[in-house]
């Protein structure tokens, strides 16, 4: 098995790289097989790792994680890189992406407070969400964020009833400009007809900007946009900037008012099998940049300060999930191999459909691969973790097998469906790995019963 040894980026001094996708890695840069047919990542054995802290466990690589915060911030050394929270968040990572020198964009109270536990600075962090919860705002403004991201009319008044007497928050408004983009209909939030956002199309979007330019403890400091997940292509963001900016010069020409920023959300697609396609960072960079501050000169307008939202490419590639074979059975024509994880911990085949990458670790195998379908613990048939994927024909119970990319979105998204408690997240670096998240236990799900 080959696997990669660089990130998918151009080196300094190179002509620019192709505007669209090229296949990317879907293993971690320091990935190495092993001659006993194992996989080290960060210097240590992946079935060393299952062995001491058990299975369904997940791997997440430093030194992954932060060469990707790293890519970001080289392509766009001007802009404010915010690492998308809901991704994966942790103590560690938080201080990881702090270190990097990002910001941090968060969704709820409980996101805010583990950041200020983990000592992030207030002023870098944006909060979002299409329905915050008052203990949300209430969080926010006590802890002093940076942004506060408004979704809606309604969350203008309520927010700004909040805001103590001479202060003011700064705001931004998440507008949306019509552009569809992204990997499924669930993930598609650059059009109307879904949960977030004002639209452009119909006026929404300045009819919010007036009201919030009314009120005097809310201080507008541009416009938001999210187009959806795992976007592969730079096109629909440069259509996004284009509408965006039409905007900006509208709102100028009505109000006599120019804003500093402007974020463009994230949804950078990784590629999650071999052969799959990812979003480049200096790519995206030379594009969006380029085309901003184009439309801008010709509207004559400021150039905003851009933002952007990187949570899954930073996170994904940079996290390895490891499951034990408890049983495989053939069913008609199909093989299912079923192993000790599932839904539990990752919901996203079901939710999305999504296909991944799976590896035999911890031993040579002595059979050529068949097609098997992946499934995992759990009462529903809708259980799979990956379909049609090439295992050795010996694979067998007990065996150990490997995920990659699987560092976003399913630690983040776990339950304790079937009280199977949620999984532990494991850094690895430099050759030693260290417990970050430990393993949900029957005790922690039985404290949580206290009625008869």
């Amino acid at each position: 098995m080959e696997i990669p040894v660089t990130l998918p980026l151009a080196p300094a001094g190179l002509p620019p790289l192709p505007e669209e996708p090229s296949p990317a890695p879907v293993w971690p840069v320091s990935a190495r097989p092993l001659p006993s047919g194992d996989l080290a990542v960060g210097g240590v054995s992946l079935t060393e790792l299952a062995d001491r802290f058990g299975t369904p466990c997940y791997v997440l690589d430093e030194g992954e994680v932060r060469s990707r915060a790293r890519a970001w911030r080289a392509a766009l050394p001007g802009a404010d890189v915010a690492y998308a929270g809901k991704a994966f968040l942790s103590r560690a990572m938080i201080r990881w992406i702090g270190e990097e020198g990002l910001s941090l964009d968060v969704c709820s109270a409980g996101e805010l407070e583990l950041a200020a536990h983990a000592g992030f600075p207030a002023e870098r962090i944006v909060l979002h969400g299409n329905a915050k919860s008052p203990d949300d705002l209430r969080t926010a403004l006590r802890l002093g964020v940076g942004r506060i991201v408004i979704d809606s009319t309604g969350e203008i008044a309520r927010l700004a009833a909040l805001v103590p007497p001479g202060a003011r928050q700064r705001v931004m408004v998440r507008v949306v400009p019509g552009v569809e983009a992204g990997a499924h209909a669930a993930v598609r939030t650059g059009i109307e007809g879904q949960k977030f956002g004002l639209p452009v199309a119909g006026g929404e979007a300045e009819g919010a900007v007036a009201r919030i330019l009314g009120q005097p403890r809310l201080e507008l400091v541009g416009l938001h946009c999210h187009l959806g997940s795992q976007i592969a292509s730079v096109d629909p963001y440069v259509t996004a900037v284009r509408r965006m900016v039409a905007l900006l010069a509208r709102l100028r020409d009505v109000h006599g008012v120019t804003f500093p920023e402007l974020g463009m959300g994230g949804g950078f697609a990784i590629a999650y099998r071999d052969g799959g396609a990812a979003l480049d960072p200096e790519a995206y960079a030379a594009r969006v940049t380029s085309e901003l501050s184009l439309r801008c000169a010709h509207a004559d307008l400021p150039v905003p300060r851009l933002t952007v939202e990187p949570g899954r490419w930073i996170a994904g590639p940079a996290g390895i999930a490891l499951y034990r074979v408890l049983a495989v059975k053939s069913t008609g024509s199909r093989v299912f191999v079923a192993v000790d994880g599932g839904m539990s911990d990752n919901p996203r085949p079901a939710l999305y459909g999504v296909r991944y990458t799976v590896r035999l670790v911890g031993r040579a195998p002595t059979a050529p691969t068949r097609p098997v379908t992946v499934v995992g613990r759990h009462c529903e048939a809708g259980d799979v973790l990956a379909e049609d994927v090439a295992l050795p024909g010996d694979v067998r119970p007990g065996d150990v097998l490997a995920v990659p990319a699987s560092g976003a979105y399913q630690v983040s998204m776990a339950s304790a469906y079937n009280l199977v408690g949620r999984p532990p997240v494991v850094a690895v670096a430099d050759g030693r790995a260290r417990l970050l998240i430990r393993r949900e236990t029957p005790a922690d799900l039985r404290s949580r019963d206290v009625g008869e």
